[in-house]
């Protein structure tokens, strides 16, 4: 029997950015993935967007799923929130590794990321992102869910749920990965977090970027399948 491993998308992201990993991966693993509220189609929720949210969401779907203790691959947002559902419901979480997850949020840090997620101004600025944005959610999708995501930011810049003191609690083994070219998030911010956790680990991918879509993929399936093995 194949052991379980959920795949977690980041913000304005979709369970379908895993697909060129999954292909390779479900040879030895039982991949499951979704699409968080709000992204590739599905509604928004009735109330704000708001991170507690979706870690309410991970949670459902290993339960709902039977996973038991899941291993999860978060990336960015996504992991963001499997170290928080580790944290709320630690059982449901066996192991984690993150990509490019970011930990640093305080009012100004949120506020400099929400300035890029106007619709007008990526309509004008970034048009292949737009389509991006539109194949991946749906042509009349996609906008309402730039100022969803701009609120959890602001959220999260108030009241950031993962610090050096809350993922203090986290047991599991816990991998971060961040890119040395990564201009959201820092090597200092992942550090910081790192040197918090009780069984972690942190890696620094050479001539990486943010973007997923331009992460290597032979080496991110190597640090998926090195963590795994441990």
């Amino acid at each position: 029997m194949k052991p379980a491993l959920l795949l977690l998308h980041g913000a304005l992201g979709a369970a379908q950015h895993f697909d060129s990993i999954a292909t390779v991966l479900e040879d030895q693993y039982e991949i499951h993935r979704f699409n968080l509220r709000g992204h590739g189609g599905t509604p928004l929720p009735d109330a704000p967007l708001r991170m507690e949210i979706l870690t309410e969401q991970l949670i459902q779907y290993i339960r709902d799923n039977n996973l038991g203790s899941a291993a999860i691959f978060g990336y960015s947002m996504g992991g963001y929130i499997a170290m928080q559902a580790a944290i709320q419901a630690p059982e449901t979480v066996s192991r984690i590794l993150t990509l490019g997850t970011k930990f640093d949020w305080t009012p100004e840090t949120a506020a400099k990321e929400a300035r890029q997620l106007n619709a007008g101004f990526l309509r004008e600025k970034a048009p292949a992102f737009v389509n991006q944005l539109a194949e991946l959610h749906g042509s009349e999708a996609w906008e309402p869910l730039l100022p969803a995501t701009v609120g959890l930011m602001e959220a999260l810049g108030m009241q950031p749920l993962l610090t050096p003191e809350t993922v203090a609690d986290i047991n599991i083994p816990v991998r971060l990965m961040v890119g040395d070219r990564d201009h959201m998030v820092s090597i200092e911010e992942t550090l910081g977090i790192f040197r918090s956790l009780p069984n972690g680990s942190m890696v620094v991918l050479p001539e990486t970027k943010h973007p997923i879509e331009k992460v290597n993929k032979a080496v991110l399936i190597w640090e998926i399948r090195s963590f795994m093995t441990l």
